[in-house]
């Protein structure tokens, strides 16, 4: 497989992806944009609101149907958070032209649509539709209220907000309820046209497509055509070379609601700014809590029987690994002595070579995933596009292979905690009961 960028304008690339193992292709628009607290439930309304209608198709109705005639493609959109940028996303997917029977041209029509939807939205009095605009602001206000529903991500969210305060990586992607009270039909078509004069736009395309097919259906789209150049260095480019502040203190956080199980997340900063210690600190966290063989899964959840949950993640855009896990509630303090043991058997180099080479095999499986699925592709190269890095799946496979002990050692001694943020019950029985 051989990925290609071509650039179509400044600010607009063009990202072929071709993929022999799927009869579907995959055509999808990022339009990347800084992460603001005062823009991100501006951006989040709007992949909502222009899926309802565009120029050719005014209703949702309408553009089921036009997918439905596409031998049944799929569309979806949203709102995406990389490291310090928002994304509007915006994906179709459809059976591939040679297995049609009648060989038609869905590939184009395809595109056409999606374009339509991302870029000749149904306008009315100088704005959007004023019923759909109304309709999703109520949906993404009922989205943004259920935010707690799901309390293992609204913990880790929480602790990225203390870890971050008054910074945009903590802004929340789908934004705040008192900013819908300031959006219209016109302000937020207003909005939009701003968006589209200086927004990074990449454009997808994955399947079994030939590079000349691909540019064509770009090149002569004449709405893709009138968009003007903008700045290519526009969104935040993530570096993993950059220098974290020294904590002086941990940052302790406990918020109490009304649950019966408690959410603990604890951010870690990686103080290493080396070119490539991705690789490193990637081994470091699927040894540590990354897949049933991890530290945090057999100490902390099977051996200690102390959390329902136990696992990390990575996060190269901000060189941050968070630890989740779901405990008891009186199990917090014995829960957070054994990850912290943990975190000093690392430091200490107690792993093994075998811990080690289990790591490798797991992310290497892992990559294989992410390779042989269309739309994880598609997530692998945006996040390298945001971040200016560009490493084929091969040779991120040789990195990983390339990583050592003694580098999983060393990085180990310079991660540090930031913040211990904690979910509990706000019952006063219970509450005692972790005290």
């Amino acid at each position: 497989m051989s990925y290609e960028k071509i650039e179509i304008k400044k600010g607009i690339t063009l990202h072929y992806i071709p993929n022999h193992i799927f009869k579907t292709n995959l055509i999808s628009i990022f339009l990347s944009t800084p992460l603001k607290r005062e823009t991100a439930t501006w951006n989040a309304l709007l992949p909502a609101v222009l899926r309802r209608g565009t120029e050719k198709t005014k209703t949702q109705e309408e553009i089921n149907r036009k997918l439905e005639e596409m031998y049944g493609a799929e569309y979806d959109g949203g709102i995406e958070k990389i490291g310090d940028n928002q994304l509007l996303k915006f994906y179709i997917e459809g059976i591939n032209n040679q297995y049609l029977p009648a060989r038609e041209d869905i590939l184009t029509q395809m595109a056409e649509l999606l374009i339509q939807i991302v870029l000749e939205p149904l306008t009315e009095k100088n704005g959007f539709k004023e019923e759909y605009v109304e309709s999703e602001k109520k949906n993404l206000k009922q989205m943004i209220q259920s935010r707690i529903d799901d309390k293992e991500q609204y913990s880790l969210e929480k602790c990225i907000e203390n870890m971050y305060p008054n910074q945009d990586y903590s802004v929340y992607k789908y934004g705040y309820i008192e900013d819908l009270e300031k959006i219209n039909s016109q302000n937020l078509y207003e909005y939009y046209q701003n968006l589209l004069q200086k927004c990074k736009i990449d454009i997808f395309f994955s399947g079994e497509i030939p590079q000349e097919e691909v540019k064509n259906i770009v090149e002569e789209n004449k709405t893709i055509q009138k968009l003007k150049e903008r700045e290519a260095n526009y969104v935040v480019n993530n570096e993993e070379t950059a220098v974290k502040e020294k904590i002086e203190n941990i940052n302790m956080v406990k918020e109490k609601r009304d649950v019966s199980q408690g959410k603990l997340v604890i951010g870690l900063d990686i103080k290493e700014n080396k070119k490539d210690s991705r690789f490193v600190a990637s081994m470091y966290n699927t040894i540590l809590g990354d897949g049933a063989n991890s530290k945090m899964f057999q100490n902390v959840r099977e051996k200690a029987h102390l959390a329902y949950s136990a696992r990390s993640s990575y996060i190269r855009q901000k060189n941050n690994i968070y630890i989740r896990c779901g405990i008891d509630i009186a199990n917090y303090k014995k829960a957070l002595e054994t990850i912290k043991q943990q975190l000093e058997d690392m430091k200490k180099g107690n792993f093994t070579e075998q811990d080690l080479e289990n790591a490798k095999k797991y992310m290497i499986t892992a990559i294989n995933f992410v390779e042989n699925e269309q739309d994880t592709q598609i997530i692998y190269y945006i996040g390298q596009e945001l971040s200016n890095f560009h490493v084929s799946f091969e040779d991120y496979k040789k990195k990983v292979q390339e990583v050592t002990k003694q580098q999983v050692e060393e990085i180990a001694k310079k991660i540090e905690i930031n913040t211990i943020y904690f979910l509990t019950s706000n019952r006063e029985g219970e509450q005692n009961a972790e005290n």
